[in-house]
């Protein structure tokens, strides 16, 4: 078993908190995004796991075994541990193949022996195995990121940890290495934590998103969990666009500008302030008879896409709405916007 649980971990730098009372399982062979700003604690959090830093308060658990607690940490190098850097760290001197056989116990001096071996792993990470010959300055940045996993993978490590990863990459590869990389390891059965800042990286990447700001977690749980109902605005705007509405709320029904919004249970009731995302809402174009939301005062083509921003009938800020480009309404019509699913609903924001 190779379920990772990190147990109210804390870690201070001088005068600085950087880990505040951190707690996170990944159960085994399943893959968790930690998420959040720059500074935050996320890859501090990734090298208590690793062994680079010991905790100044609580454990970590790999399987049945604690390997860091208050006073006592077991060296990186016993962890079996797979770690995955930013820049890949490849060594330049060495051919891929060599730099995959020194993640094998065998190590260079079994290069030969280890070729068959090579020769999977690079398949493993969508490679050919022809790559094994080919020097880390012929590969391109994803292949690069790429051959970094299956050095890691060479020593079949209980857990894998990658470090923002794609974040060097440009938009094209960086999806497509994505996507390469969680094959790899849901292929390989593998434990994995990937640290990012990219909000849409971390919802698509990983079974569990866990949300963390300035050394604590504001929220952990399924992708469509953390997006959809967050629990605070914070974690509502760190995680993507987002539109915030006066409301009064009774019997999970908030009365706004839009008309009537379902929330989700237990919502607080009385004046609230709901949080809706962009994709919910749906724009059609209505007569100067019909019941309108308000008229469209700008349209941004984008493709496949336009975003369309609406002003609302009423004392209220106006409204971004995405919807195909095909028949989009133009500048200045009139629209009716329905809300998709529920609404979150918080304690009244000041403004």
């Amino acid at each position: 078993m190779s379920r990772l649980f990190v147990d109210d971990v804390a870690k201070t730098f001088g005068h600085t908190q950087v880990l505040g009372g951190i707690t996170l399982e990944v159960p085994d062979g399943s893959s968790t995004a930690v998420v959040g700003s720059s500074g935050c604690g996320k890859t501090t959090l990734l090298r208590v796991i690793a062994g680079f830093e010991s905790p100044d308060a609580g454990s970590v658990s790999i399987g049945s075994e604690t390997v860091a607690r208050e006073r006592f940490s077991v060296p990186p190098q016993r962890r079996n541990i797979g770690y995955v850097a930013q820049d890949g760290a490849l060594f330049p001197h060495l051919t891929v193949g060599q730099n995959i056989a020194y993640g094998l116990r065998s190590g260079l001096r079994g290069l030969r022996g280890s070729k068959h071996r090579v020769g999977e792993l690079l398949e493993m990470v969508s490679l050919d195995p022809s790559y094994a010959d080919r020097r880390p300055h012929q590969l391109s940045g994803g292949q690069q990121q790429r051959v970094a996993l299956a050095r890691a993978l060479a020593r079949k490590p209980k857990v894998m940890l990658l470090d923002e990863p794609f974040s060097a990459l440009d938009a094209g590869l960086r999806v497509t290495t994505r996507q390469a990389v969680a094959e790899t390891l849901r292929a390989a059965g593998m434990t994995s934590i990937l640290v990012t800042h990219d909000q849409e990286e971390a919802l698509c990447f990983a079974e569990q998103v866990a949300v963390m700001r300035e050394g604590r977690f504001t929220q952990v749980g399924a992708p469509e969990q953390v997006y959809g109902a967050p629990t605070d605005l914070f974690t509502a705007r760190f995680l993507g666009d987002y539109l915030l509405l006066d409301a009064i709320v009774d019997a999970e029904v908030a009365k706004c500008v839009l008309g009537r919004v379902p929330v989700q249970k237990s919502a607080p009731s009385g004046p609230v302030t709901i949080m809706i995302r962009p994709e919910q809402l749906v724009a059609h174009v209505v007569s100067d008879t019909e019941q309108s939301s308000g008229v469209v005062d700008e349209v941004e083509f984008r493709g496949a896409d336009v975003m369309l921003t609406i002003a609302l009938d009423g004392d209220t800020d106006p409204v971004r709405v995405r919807r195909a480009s095909v028949a989009a309404p133009t500048k200045g019509q009139r629209v009716r916007l329905d809300v998709l699913g529920a609404a979150v609903a918080y304690e009244p924001v000041e403004s």
